[in-house]
């Protein structure tokens, strides 16, 4: 039994059948960790293995506490882990040590019995789909480690793809669930925003951009973390609840009626093969009872992106601030990070209304759109992954990129409004590199999105095909 090549759900029941052991797992992963993270660089701060043993042999002589009983998990660095540090990939943070309390989502893993291990790498403040960062180094794609692994959430994609996790969390303001889910042919998904709560912190109204969620080797196990993390916070005014999502996962849906954005009539240049293998996807989603439909591109794209820029920079430059104001502090602030603070500061009341009035014009428009569509598609990135040396690719097709994440552009539909996506995985380029597709739908849509998911990964099985970086 190979039981890191297990999904989650299969490694939680054969711990409870009594199958494996709590102690068996933690084995097998930290000699994977061992063996495979040197040539990926995924993991980080990775507990010590004395005290993560003792933790499973606790689990083994517990009652089962939730679905997650002895399941071992790695925290993207950008969440609070109680006894491990949060570097936020800044040396800002490099001396602060291990936190003292978990954030309310690394809560709600460990009440349903998840051992945290570590944490999963990220750029710095998470800003950029790329991960790297000056403190723990760049995460490479384990499927040719000379290329990216996306971001933000890479170091949780390469994870599960090389088994050193079965589950992961991530977080996503702007593909970062998406993209790397894409480019290490695995699973992840934004939800619905509002239904899995942040911490009640600071401003709890302005900024509704980012969201965490979960991230696997199948829609199942998705649905499965997704039950875990989501749930209103009495604390959190705009947290909202959801219905349950794994009960009924494997329940194909009704035909669907699908609709391909495509390349947004050119507003969005895709590298060559990109459109070419959407389109084959799709057409696997057509043979399987789906009525898919090219649709001509539904909202301006240049207000649409205007809209986001803007409001990502306000977001961004409310959080950052404070470091940015303190000369000790912002020499240590990377470029993107500093463009994002001044850009937010500069900007006017009337600037920031402007922003949110696009975004709901956007939102209306797509009430609209989802009266004759269930399902709204764009790839997951507009390129394969490029080379992990890169900070950022200057140029698709031919077309200069003017920003560090205009390359980015094709998931900000989705995210600029909170829309749940999940991307699935749609196989492999002429390089041998993974690429994804998001499947996008109405708010609340969450459920129907990952029994789709189920059903495509029923048929195709994409993340059986093991990187190269073990073989």
């Amino acid at each position: 039994m190979d039981i890191l090549n297990m999904d989650a759900r299969a490694q939680s029941r054969a711990m409870e059948q009594g199958e494996i052991s709590a102690v068996e797992l933690m084995t097998a992963t930290l000699a994977r960790i061992a063996e495979v993270n040197p040539k990926v660089n995924a993991i980080v701060s990775l507990g010590d293995e004395d005290r993560l043993l003792a933790q499973a042999r606790a689990a083994d002589n517990a009652p089962r506490s939730g679905w997650m009983h002895g399941l071992p998990i790695a925290i993207k660095d950008l969440a609070n882990a109680a006894g491990f540090p949060t570097s936020r990939g800044s040396p800002l943070f490099t001396d602060d040590g291990p936190v003292e309390a978990d954030d309310t989502m690394v809560a709600r893993l460990r009440a349903a019995g998840a051992i945290v291990i570590g944490k999963t790498n990220t750029p710095e403040f998470g800003l950029g789909s790329h991960t790297f960062n000056p403190v723990h180094g760049a995460t490479c794609n384990p499927y040719d480690q000379t290329r990216s692994a996306g971001g933000s959430s890479g170091g949780a994609a390469a994870a599960l793809a090389t088994g050193m996790l079965s589950i992961a969390d991530g977080s996503d303001m702007m593909g970062s669930l998406r993209n790397p889910a894409g480019w290490n042919n695995v699973y992840g998904m934004r939800p619905t925003w509002g239904t899995v709560p942040s911490d009640p912190v600071g401003d709890m109204f302005m900024h509704q951009l980012a969201t965490s969620g979960p991230m696997a080797r199948s829609p199942a196990d998705l649905a499965a973390l997704l039950d875990v993390m989501v749930g209103a916070d009495p604390r959190q005014p705009l947290s909202t609840d959801s219905p349950a999502t794994l009960a009924g996962i494997e329940r194909a849906p009704d035909a669907l009626r699908i609709g391909w954005l495509g390349d947004w009539d050119g507003a969005f240049p895709y590298a060559e093969g990109i459109a070419e293998i959407s389109n084959a996807a799709l057409t696997q989603m057509g043979d399987m009872g789906h009525r898919i439909e090219g649709l001509p591109a539904p909202f301006d794209a240049d207000a649409m992106w205007q809209s986001w820029i803007d409001l990502r920079s306000f977001a961004v430059a409310g959080g950052l601030t404070l470091d940015y104001e303190d000369a000790d502090r912002r020499p240590y602030l990377k470029p993107a990070a500093l463009w994002e603070i001044e850009r937010g500061l500069a900007m006017s009341g009337r600037d920031v209304q402007r922003a949110s009035t696009t975004r709901s014009d956007w939102f209306r428009r797509t009430t609209r759109l989802f009266e004759s569509m269930d399902v709204l598609v764009l790839p997951s990135a507009q390129l394969w992954p490029f080379e992990v040396t890169w900070t950022y690719p200057e140029e698709i097709a031919g077309r200069s990129m003017d920003t560090y994440h205009r390359w980015m552009q094709v998931v900000v539909p989705a995210g600029l409004i909170g829309l749940p996506v999940v991307n699935i995985p749609v196989g492999f380029g002429k390089d041998g590199l993974p690429a994804g597709l998001q499947l996008i739908g109405p708010r609340g849509s969450d459920g129907l999105l990952l029994r789709l998911a189920q059903q495509w990964h029923s048929a195709t099985n994409w993340p059986a095909h093991r990187p190269k970086v073990l073989s």
